[in-house]
């Protein structure tokens, strides 16, 4: 079966990406049939080419963020003639979407995108699909093993929380004294921990600050709202607030609003519409706010056809797509909202 062989060749051969490659050019001595040392395999265009049936599977979109991954990955296969979507309905149950997963393996798709529930959760189903020689992209919540998975892409959660430090401890450069409080997302998952960390590693370059209170939310509306009360109610002297989600802060703002609360500055995660608004507007305690951009999502698909089709990414010198793709976790505020606003999510 030599077109499984090649499939399992291209699942297990290396990526890496070197920033330092270079193109060798033909100098004016050399035969004009002489070809240059560069990759010669085409990269992924708009360009309609071999078809590829991409399988999508990610939890239940029961949140902004979640359903803006949805509705990226779907947008960007529309544009792609050569590109079928199966979308799995979604499900936050481990045991229903490793089902749902295998449902689409059987189907025998070319390429499958999976954003899981839960990384560990889910690797054993990463690594079923990658041993029947379907490629893997997971998508931002990362397995266990880099064998469940052909290439990873997603945010940087250390460098959200970090990023989010940096910022509230600039704001708050020269005060002495100054306190903050965080309001993280759901605390049994990696990347709230890994929020947190980066978090708290920033604010150890700034002596003047410390974090006095941390309370976990779900990462929904009336979870920031009782979460963030309670933060209110324990803490009377506060400076500036992070907030691991935007969706969240929602409910946050209103318990800060129903509190009468304005001395502080609160920061923001993920990049909602409205939190672009509320920059924007800059007459409330929200003035920046860290992205996590469901664009990944987009990426995803993009990276998906060009590894069912067999090439590359235009602009590198590797045959391959990279094993590994981090996005930067860029901080919006009143200077550069406007630049960002069309990414916002509902």
């Amino acid at each position: 079966m030599p077109h499984l062989t090649s499939r399992r060749g291209l699942l297990f051969g290396t990526a890496a990406v070197s920033a330092g490659a270079l193109l060798t050019a033909c100098t004016s001595n050399e035969s004009k049939d002489e070809k240059p040392a560069a990759n010669d395999r085409p990269a992924a265009d708009d360009k309609p080419g071999k078809h590829v049936t991409i399988g999508f599977a990610g939890p239940q979109a029961d949140h902004g963020w979640l359903n803006a991954i949805n509705d990226n990955a779907k947008s960007r296969a529309k544009k792609y003639s050569d590109v079928t979507l199966e979308i799995t309905e979604g499900s936050n149950d481990t045991a229903a979407q490793i089902g749902q997963i295998e449902t689409l393996i059987n189907k025998k798709i070319d390429v499958l995108v999976i954003l899981p529930a839960d990384g560990k959760a889910l690797t054993q189903v990463g690594l079923k699909a990658m041993r029947a020689g379907i490629p893997v992209i997971n998508l931002d919540r990362i397995f266990n093993t880099p064998q469940a998975y052909r290439c990873w892409i997603g945010g940087d959660n250390y460098g959200m929380g970090f990023n989010a430090g940096h910022y509230i401890g600039e704001k708050l450069k020269g005060k002495a004294d100054s306190r903050v409080v965080e309001l993280a997302g759901i605390d049994n998952l990696e990347l709230t921990k890994q929020r947190t960390q980066g978090f708290d590693d920033a604010l150890k370059n700034y002596p003047n600050i410390r974090k006095v209170a941390r309370q976990a939310a779900d990462f929904t509306v009336e979870s920031g709202q009782a979460k963030m009360s309670q933060l209110l109610q324990a803490q009377s002297k506060i400076d500036a607030v992070w907030n691991h989600d935007d969706d969240q802060g929602v409910g946050a703002l209103r318990a800060i609003e129903q509190a009468g609360r304005d001395e502080f500055l609160m920061v923001g995660g993920a990049g909602a519409l409205s939190a672009f608004q509320a920059i924007k507007q800059d007459n409330g305690v929200l003035k920046a706010t860290v992205l996590y951009p469901p664009s990944m999502a987009a990426s995803a698909i993009d990276l998906a056809r060009a590894l069912g089709q067999s090439k590359g990414i235009g602009g590198l010198a590797e045959y391959e797509i990279p094993s590994s793709i981090t996005l930067y976790s860029a901080v919006v505020d009143k200077d550069n909202v406007d630049q960002y606003m069309p990414t916002g999510f509902r």
